[in-house]
């Protein structure tokens, strides 16, 4: 039978994270690769616990839910982000099947094909790939160290007139930048000026290093709130990080018309997210010290990135900065090194990680890479970057063979 696929199957696109997650299946592979959380720090008897408390009560916990989700647990959700600076209620929040699912709703409310939408450079792979899913005209906006540059920002919503800005300003994926709250407020007046709606993804802010009140500046959501005049932000976060991944339970924060849609695109692709995950996760909240299980989370990836850090700083053969949060480092080496070529090699040698170029809309740098340090065990860390400088003299020395060829 010749099928016939639309499209919007044809402009879908693989996540090359998930192609190296197979690759790496069941090997005796040390993957760097995937964006994944330590398990041995997941709360899993408190989880249990949780659970069981949610189906102690009535069988109406397991009956389906509102699409907007359990009403206790956006309360519950709301009050955590108004204490986080962004004042909101439950009728602002729809919850959902991680935050990844927030990005697809509120893109398929807005987006037509051709639309334009302005993302950093780089930027989280699996947004691009929803972008390119709905056929958008995705533009880049020049970015450093402390965020998008106001200029080039500036330049390019009056060139496209965009329809949306994505950003990842907080321990951004993959390169671990955090904005500066002067980027971070000029992005926010720029986009007001223009009538851009922002759609802040913020899946890592509270895996932070510095325990220091006032360390981090405010999210773009909190300053869009303080500005008044109605909120210009979309904001997501996702209990994936700081409880467990497959609890799938995300949020979005918004203008109440904007939720109200997306609630209606919800309902059109699965009625809502599971009602008994989102009583389990409002039990936990209930019992649990989450706040303080976030601040040992922290401190251990902390610990992890530092070794991480140190052994590529002992070997010198790349560049990159320490972040000051998430999960994430972001290595650029040197002398032309086309990292989607090494990964091969690197996987050969049995280490994995993901290659630069995937991030980019467009114009992508071939010679960074991603590394993840919160999955891999600390003990395997030294034997994780041998293995990544051994796959490096390989791809040098198969370089220099050619040339002499």
């Amino acid at each position: 039978m010749n099928i016939q696929y639309s499209e919007t199957a044809g402009s879908l696109g693989s996540s090359a994270v998930r192609d190296i997650l197979k690759v790496t299946q069941g090997k005796e592979i040390i993957s760097l690769a995937g964006g994944l959380p330590g398990e041995e720090l997941f709360p899993v008897e408190a989880v249990r616990e949780a659970y069981s408390r949610a189906l102690s009560g009535s069988a109406a916990a397991l009956q389906y839910g509102l699409t907007e989700g359990y009403l206790p647990l956006r309360e519950a959700v709301a009050a955590r982000m108004t204490g986080q600076g962004i004042a909101c209620s439950a009728d602002e929040m729809l919850l959902t099947t991680g935050s990844q699912q927030a990005i697809d709703l509120l893109c398929r409310i807005l987006l037509d094909p051709g639309d334009a939408v302005l993302v950093e450079a780089p930027t989280y792979l699996a947004a691009l790939q929803v972008l390119g899913s709905y056929r958008a005209a995705v533009h880049t906006v020049a970015s450093d160290d402390d965020g998008m540059l106001p200029e080039h920002l500036e330049e390019q919503l009056r060139t496209h007139r965009p329809k949306l800005l994505y950003a990842v300003p907080t321990f951004n994926n993959p390169s671990g930048a955090t904005w500066s709250r002067e980027r971070r407020e000029k992005t926010v007046a720029l986009c007001r000026k223009y009538g851009v709606l922002i759609l802040e993804d913020n899946p890592y802010g509270e895996i932070a290093f510095d325990e220091t009140p006032g360390a981090y500046p405010p999210t773009l959501a909190a300053i869009d709130r303080e500005a008044g005049n109605g909120p210009c932000v979309v904001y997501t976060g996702t209990f994936s990080k700081i409880v467990a991944p497959a609890l799938r339970t995300g949020w979005a924060v918004g203008p109440q018309e904007i939720i109200r849609v997306m609630a209606k695109a919800k309902q059109a692709a699965d009625l809502h997210s599971s009602a008994i995950d989102q009583r389990a996760l409002h039990e936990l909240l209930l019992s649990f010290d989450l706040e303080g299980h976030i601040r040992l989370v922290s401190r251990e990836y902390y610990s992890r990135m530092k070794r991480l850090s140190g052994e590529l700083t002992a070997r010198g053969w790349c560049d990159f900065r320490e972040p000051r949060g998430g999960m994430f480092l972001w290595l650029k080496l040197p002398g032309g090194v086309e990292t989607s070529r090494l990964l091969p090699l690197a996987v050969e040698q049995g280490v994995a990680f993901v290659p630069g170029e995937v991030f980019y809309a467009t114009s992508p740098l071939t010679s960074a890479m991603r590394l993840n340090y919160t999955h891999t065990p600390p003990a395997q860390i030294p034997l994780a970057v041998q293995r990544l400088e051994q796959a490096l003299a390989r791809y040098e020395a198969s370089r220099q063979s050619l040339q002499l060829s």
